[in-house]
């Protein structure tokens, strides 16, 4: 029997925290869930429900920024919670070229995160926050990083290099995808229920959500993703432009003389669906406005033509196709998305049934379909989860 441990996943993001309190012993299960949204905004909500979706606290905050805003959270869960928990995971988004599995956090650890603050500096410095809040509030407490990049270090060279001179490559300036705690969590998912695809098939796995990215999986492992060196790379997203070319930035730099940080508040919080539409990042608001907002189809326009112009070439770098999985916000719950993104992909063998997509049924793919299409319920706070017990068992 393995002892009964309880564990803490602390999710942040550019401006929101999550998290998940687990019992873990022969199975993990969950005790309270909690988000706090929209930090540093009007409209801040934070929120926690039990197991059963239960709520035990739903009311506004207000904070000033994302360090206030984790005083918050660590303060609550002293308060409210059942006591010390055994364990903190931690996502962290970019690991860089040193970090390539869930690792204890020590002091050296966190030197060499705040040192990649460059490569994601919208996400770094917000876990940064979390890590120093819970053992501030939680003193001694074995805490874990737990890496978004790790999963893709699979990626053959050719996916992960870049065509810069050596010396910059050097540096880790690469391809190195995220998500991979979505992913990771998604094929335990399909190895529970016994699907042999998990192990030895072509999957794409399409995590859809305000920040959005897609994966090609072969035989249980990263071969490629549509994320690049940042989480601002990809396909467009609710604020972020997703790829751009080059000279883009250039002629922004040169002919409108913008500042290195006014172009990193462009491409990762103006851009996206907000910025085509002028309308919301959210792709619920835009598909409620899209009949009276030319602007607002535009945008859901744009959003399923990527995804699905990248299917296309993840399956080519697959060699074909076996299985495409919906994930995400989006992909697990916008069923009109989910068939606008897979019209035209019939040549692939991609054939949705219209009443299962519409019912969001877990297999959404018509009987005769060749690929099978599913969706799925992501979890990537499990993730953080087991990977902390496996490493609280090994110290």
């Amino acid at each position: 029997m393995r002892p009964t441990v309880t564990i803490l996943a602390v999710n942040t993001g550019s401006s929101s925290i999550k998290f998940s309190l687990y019992e873990s012993a022969s199975t993990d299960d969950l005790l309270f869930t909690g988000t706090l949204t929209r930090i540093g905004l009007k409209d801040e909500r934070f929120s926690v429900t039990d197991a059963e979706g239960n709520f035990l606290e739903c009311k506004r905050f207000e904070t000033a920024d994302h360090a206030s805003a984790c005083r918050q959270v660590f303060t609550w869960l002293r308060e409210h919670g059942p006591g010390m928990p055994d364990a903190i995971g931690h996502r962290i988004v970019h690991g860089g070229p040193r970090h390539t599995a869930p690792e204890k956090i020590s002091p050296e650890l966190i030197s060499s995160i705040t040192e990649l603050v460059p490569y994601a500096p919208e996400h770094l410095p917000q876990a940064l926050n979390a890590v120093r809040h819970a053992a501030w509030v939680f003193p001694g407490v074995f805490q874990v990083a737990c890496f978004d990049t790790a999963f893709h270090t699979t990626m053959p060279r050719e996916a992960r290099i870049y065509p810069l001179p050596e010396p910059y490559r050097s540096e880790g300036v690469q391809r190195y995808g995220f998500h991979g705690l979505s992913y990771e969590y998604i094929l335990a998912e399909l190895a529970v229920h016994r699907e042999p695809l998990a192990r030895k098939g072509r999957l794409i796995i399409a995590h859809l959500g305000h920040g959005a990215s897609m994966v090609a999986v072969r035989d249980g492992k990263s071969i490629d993703t549509t994320m690049g060196f940042s989480p601002a790379g990809g396909m467009v997203m609710g604020t972020r432009t997703g790829d751009l070319d080059p000279g883009v930035l250039l002629f922004l730099m040169q002919n409108k003389h913008m500042k290195a940080a006014e172009i990193r508040e462009l491409v990762n919080r103006k851009s996206g669906m907000l910025g085509v539409s002028g309308l919301s990042d959210d792709m619920q608001d835009l598909l409620d406005a899209e009949n009276a907002s030319d602007p607002a189809h535009a945008a859901i326009e744009l959003f399923c033509y990527q995804a699905r112009k990248q299917i296309g070439a993840l399956a080519a770098t697959l060699g074909g196709l076996d299985m495409l999985v919906f994930t995400g916000g989006i992909g697990e719950h916008a069923c009109d998305i989910r068939r606008r993104i897979c019209t035209g992909l019939e040549f692939m063998g991609i054939r949705l049934d219209p009443l299962k997509n519409r019912e969001d049924m877990q297999v959404i793919s018509h009987g005769s379909s060749p690929v099978v299409v599913k969706v799925m319920k992501t979890n990537e706070e499990l993730t953080m989860v087991r990977q902390t017990r496996r490493l609280l068992e090994t110290r």
